[in-house]
């Protein structure tokens, strides 16, 4: 259940970060209120406050309106240095879900405006700005970008202004953002500060609704959704007056969310049609196609397949999701899948080759980004190259101009150097016996270097030799054999469809069944030799993928990743990988435990391991229990990295420790 919801959250990454300055939940009496006052008010000022407003509410219902109204704005409030610099945060908002680079372009103006003027609202505006841009930013730089300018600009600014609302709002995306990168723990803490400030300041506010959704939301993907339908009560009280806002998407999204995680199929599937109603109602296509997603899961569970790709396929039609490369792949993938089970592999393979074609096109784009980035610095090196050059003939006029002097001053030196000799080798001389002591000394450390550096030129060697072939391997199992198997039992699908009965060929039949499972283990095998998640992810994701692989009945692991560097050569990703690897398989293998804590985290150059189970243990130093845990491979690659292990083992249960310098090499 915990792996299909965070299937989810790789759909929804980037989707749910709301607009700022949220709207009432009572919308028609704001928007009418607003609408009156640009028709009535005399005020400048207070018109394009209300313009700008309207701009921001329109922008994603009716664009033109909304546009009409930015321009009204920036005519009415020309004459005022804050309104002038409102129209470009505002002229930011119209662009943000069109054109990024155009917004960003305009929250930096804006930026830029406010800076300038010493008006305590200025600095409310720029934190929303910083904010905004950092949205801009997301998909160039990533959510790490994002969130240092959300904890280093946004809220900072935000707090000196002193509006409570405003940071508790902040503080609840920086929760959102969290929540869908999968950090749980810590999107609940920036939460509960949302919670307690808006609570306090802000009990009816739209700000604190969606703060109650999100921490439904945050324990509903840790598998918790009893504690968050607390706060999903809450979040129902505060809308269910307003049954004509467009919040209610949200709301019900969330209900959804809830259902899922209860695996109550029929409450979701209402859910989701009441959530389809105010999507199609105020245009909200990305949620309504997540909300289609969630159907056609719950189809695919109840076996209404026809129905489940039916969805599918009006999912990719409509292109929303499908925008991103990403999520067309898990589409192609998925329809592969349903089309496999209904038995019609003519169709899954049509879509399991646009799916193999989309994933070699992006690895190949991934290639391309490398190749462009080392063709840069090889650019850049021919220019440094040529300035050296440069710069080589200016010292040689220079050289020749002074050669003189330079001749000189180089007698001069080595008249000098002759004197140093003649007295450091009087003082060699009259210390011969300490230093003759000294110097064995330093040839046994020497020698012991040596061999040192001998040993882990071996161990490299070694394991270099070990990783290229068991990539040969898996490339070969996979790409060949696997791919051969699965040709065969596409072919024998196809064939007995049309050619055998079910009843009357059940061997047959049992036969085709023990052919998938075989593919199946082939494909473990060969993910298992080299694992495509760590070079197309990296170290992170595979390490979970790893965790979710051993992952049985009656053994939970528990992964926690703190601060992995993404930028980790991927020898030293490999050689963690294969340590995490060992120890894993030794704890399934050997400890009969039940639970498995996996910790892996990065400060600087060092890297720590850590895995805790509570299984029987093992009596350390025994010749049997060295090999059988295969701790000699173990130590191979901890001191290829030049790291420490240690091992802590009782009845209750055993704790290894390790330690590696990521510069081991």
């Amino acid at each position: 259940m915990m792996t299909r919801l965070l299937f989810f959250l790789c759909l929804l990454t980037g989707f749910v970060l709301q607009a700022q300055l949220l709207f009432p939940l009572n919308e028609k009496k704001f928007t009418d209120s607003l609408e009156f006052a640009v028709k009535n008010t005399r005020s400048p000022i207070s018109k394009a406050d209300a313009c700008f407003l309207l701009s921001n509410y329109y922008r994603n219902i009716d664009s033109v309106a909304s546009k009409k109204y930015l321009e009204n704005g920036k005519v009415s409030g020309r004459e005022d240095p804050l309104n002038a610099a409102k129209y470009y945060y505002y002229e930011g908002q119209y662009f943000l879900d069109q054109n990024k680079d155009k917004a960003a372009t305009s929250y930096h103006k804006a930026i830029e405006e406010f800076s300038k003027l010493k008006a305590g609202k200025a600095d409310l505006y720029k934190s929303l700005c910083w904010y905004g841009y950092g949205i801009t930013q997301k998909n160039k730089e990533g959510y790490p970008y994002l969130i240092k300018v959300m904890l280093e600009k946004s809220i900072p600014t935000a707090e000196k202004y002193g509006d409570s609302k405003i940071t508790g709002f902040l503080y609840t995306q920086l929760g959102l953002m969290l929540t869908y990168n999968a950090e749980f723990e810590k999107a609940g803490n920036y939460n509960m500060k949302a919670l307690q400030i808006l609570e306090k300041t802000a009990p009816h506010s739209t700000e604190l609704f969606y703060n109650y959704l999100n921490i439904t939301n945050n324990y509903c993907y840790q598998i918790k959704a009893d504690i968050g339908k607390k706060f999903l009560d809450k979040a129902e009280k505060m809308i269910s007056p307003y049954p004509d806002s467009s919040s209610n998407a949200l709301f019900y999204y969330s209900k959804t969310l809830y259902h899922v995680s209860k695996q109550s199929h029929d409450q979701a599937l209402a859910a989701i049609e009441k959530g389809l109603f105010y999507t199609k109602k105020f245009n909200q296509k990305l949620l309504m196609q997540m909300f289609y997603f969630h159907k056609y899961d719950i189809f695919k569970k109840q076996k209404k397949y026809t129905e489940a790709k039916n969805l599918l396929e009006e999912i990719l039609a409509e292109k929303t999701l499908a925008t991103d490369l990403n999520n067309k792949k898990i589409l192609y993938s998925n329809l592969s899948n349903i089309n496999e089970i209904m038995g019609n592999p003519s169709q899954a393979l049509v879509w399991e080759k646009k799916y193999s074609k989309l994933n070699d096109s992006l690895n190949a784009e991934n290639i391309k980004l490398e190749i462009n980035k080392l063709e840069a610095k090889y650019n850049t090196s021919e220019k440094e190259k040529r300035i050296a050059f440069l710069n080589s003939e200016k010292n040689q006029k220079e050289m020749e101009v002074n050669k003189k002097n330079y001749y000189l001053w180089i007698l001069s030196l080595f008249l000098l150097f002759i004197l140093i000799l003649l007295v450091f080798l009087f003082i060699i001389y009259r210390n011969n016996k300490k230093l003759s002591e000294q110097k064995e000394i330093n040839l046994r450390q020497k020698i012991e270097d040596i061999n040192q550096k001998e040993e882990l030129a071996l161990t490299k060697a070694i394991l270099e030799g070990e990783e290229r072939e068991r990539e040969r391997i898996a490339k070969d199992l996979h790409d060949g054999l696997g791919g051969m198997l699965a040709g065969v039992k596409i072919n024998f699908s196809t064939w007995s469809s049309s050619h055998l009965e079910t009843e009357q060929h059940k061997d047959f039949y049992k036969i085709l069944d023990q052919l998938d499972l075989s593919i199946s283990e082939l494909r473990h095998v060969a993910r298992n030799l080299m694992p495509e998640s760590l070079l197309n992810f990296g170290l992170e994701t595979a390490l979970n993928d790893l965790c979710e692989f051993y992952i049985r009945k009656d053994l939970d692991i528990y992964f926690q990743p703190i601060n992995i560097d993404k930028d980790l050569p991927l020898t030293i990703q490999l050689n963690i990988y294969r340590i995490v690897q060992e120890l894993l398989a030794n704890a399934v293998k050997h400890s009969g435990a039940s639970n498995i804590l996996l910790q892996c985290s990065q400060s600087g150059e060092n890297f720590m391991i850590t895995v805790e189970d509570n299984g029987k243990g093992f009596e350390k130093g025994t010749e049997k229990t060295t090999k059988s845990m295969g701790f000699h491979n173990l130590n191979n690659r901890v001191n290829y990295l030049r790291g420490k292990m240690e091992v802590s083992s009782d009845s209750q249960g055993t704790t290894i420790n390790i330690e590696l310098n990521t510069h081991g090499e």
